[in-house]
């Protein structure tokens, strides 16, 4: 996996802005743009300079002139010269600093393209600072994560990932695991001089130890996910119930309709709120009742399919409506779900109270799972009185997902969190691995074996930071970076 051509892309957002950067790499990424910029200097007393070339300037400097194609003047511009190996490819790297319209960014990127670049794929950027060896795969993983940050966790935690927290993790792992294995191959090959008495109760505590690491990463990557990713939020109820106005308050604008006519809400409508680090992938759904509008109860269906789906299930109740057959479909729908109950409208005459409620999501419940105790992980739910109209309630509501998934507290120290799904099952194969060692240690298997489940747990590790990946994988990752990263 390598290329020596030179690419180019542009590498900010094609909208009218302030500035725009076209990104050049690769071998003759100076000489191309040498081709087309003209520099513009001037001595002391205001005298134009001889044009110099960008081959006389040192890296890691920036230069003021002008772009042009052929005779034609596109543009006033800076650009930065970056040599190899001190660039973010390790290669020569030049951005051309234009103005930020559309048209005149594309007409540099074409100027450098006809003179011996070629387009960039997506994420090329990175992917050969990763095959030049500037970073790891983990790493390169980092900043996507990062680009695509939706909470300020997310951020925190792309950035440490990028300064290698992950990576330096899994290192030190395999630097360990790699120990064991070479002095059991060369006591293999060596037995006269290397002995091994002795050695199969030294390496089940050292194995005691990388399982231990492993499983701690391991418990990180539930919150990791649901705080980069968001924890997916399914809006229940009645129709009228004021699911639609929970979901204006918690985005903080008008997006969904609200009137006083049942049925209003026909589909789910999705946005992506964050609430202080915890993000909410939020649908608001058609209220569940027996409908007989063919729209409105495909609607409903649909609200059922996103339950079953959901992280968490946040049921609002019309405390002052009295209990009914959809209070009972919803609270079936709520079963084996993380559920916050809203008792809404307290600020009305109320019919609904929490006795009533939770007595009557018991009775469902029972009948359900044949008698089995309401307070199980398998029906974890809250009860929070609530008046989305006068706004109270919504700070207990808050706390309540942090405890429901937090245990509390989101923790910005410097726990190593893994919030990438490849290297959790990395890490699964990992432990799978070294239980396999434990396990022909437990069995008094030869030494051999020990070294064959070693150096699958180091394959499996090795995954993680890139060092036994294939073309294709490599190639599945970059493509989903953007152009011009």
């Amino acid at each position: 996996m390598s290329s020596s051509d030179t690419i180019a892309a542009i590498a900010t957002a094609l909208s009218d802005s302030g500035i725009g950067i076209v990104r050049v790499s690769g071998k003759k990424a100076i000489e191309i743009v040498n081709r087309i910029y003209r520099s513009k200097e001037k001595d002391r007393d205001g005298n134009d300079l001889p044009i110099k070339s960008l081959f006389d300037y040192k890296s890691h400097t920036i230069h003021y002139g002008f772009i042009y194609d052929g005779d034609e003047l596109l543009d006033e511009v800076m650009v930065a010269i970056m040599k190899a190996p001190n660039s973010f490819t390790m290669e020569d790297t030049v951005e051309i600093d234009c103005h930020g319209g559309v048209l005149v960014t594309n007409r540099i990127l074409e100027a450098v393209i006809r003179h011996g670049a070629r387009i960039a794929e997506p994420g090329e950027f990175t992917k050969r600072a990763f095959l030049n060896g500037r970073i790891d795969l983990s790493k390169a993983e980092a900043i996507i994560d990062l680009i695509h940050a939706k909470s300020e966790f997310a951020l925190k935690s792309s950035v440490k990932q990028l300064k290698g927290s992950v990576s330096d993790a899994v290192r030190k792992l395999r630097e360990e695991i790699l120990f064991e294995i070479a002095h059991i191959e060369s006591a293999l090959d060596d037995p006269e001089h290397i002995s091994l008495e002795g050695y199969p109760q030294q390496l089940s505590v050292k194995v005691d130890d990388m399982q231990k690491r492993v499983d701690r990463l391991l418990a990180t990557s539930k919150n990791g996910k649901l705080l980069k990713e968001g924890i997916n939020t399914v809006i229940l109820g009645k129709p009228n119930a004021g699911k639609s106005s929970l979901l204006n308050l918690l985005v903080g604008e008008e997006r969904a309709i609200v009137t006083n006519i049942a049925g209003t809400t026909r589909d789910a409508l999705e946005e992506t709120i964050s609430l202080n680090g915890i993000i909410l992938n939020v649908i608001d759904t058609a209220g569940i009742r027996d409908a007989q509008d063919v729209v409105e109860q495909i609607g409903v269906d649909r609200a059922k399919k996103y339950a079953m789906d959901a992280d968490l299930i946040i049921y609002v109740v019309d405390s002052s409506v009295s209990l009914d057959e959809s209070d009972e479909e919803i609270i079936k729908l709520m079963k084996e779900k993380k559920t916050i109950v809203l008792l809404n409208k307290t600020d009305l005459n109320t019919v609904v109270d929490e006795d009533e409620l939770r007595s009557k999501i018991s009775q469902i419940y029972e009948h359900l799972s044949d008698g089995t105790d309401i307070s199980g992980d398998e029906f974890d739910f809250t009860v929070i009185r609530t008046s989305v109209k006068e706004n109270v309630g919504m700070q207990q509501f808050e706390e309540t997902i942090r405890n429901m998934f937090f245990q509390g507290e989101i923790s910005f120290n410097d726990e190593v969190y893994i919030t990438n799904m490849r290297h959790k099952e990395a890490l699964l194969d990992t432990k799978n691995s070294l239980e396999m060692v434990k396990k022909s240690l437990l069995d008094d298997m030869p030494e051999d074996f020990y070294s064959i489940d070693l150096m699958s747990a180091y394959a499996s590790l090795g995954t993680i930071i890139g060092e036994e990946v294939g073309e294709d994988l490599v190639n599945e990752i970059f493509s989903k970076f953007c152009m011009g990263k």
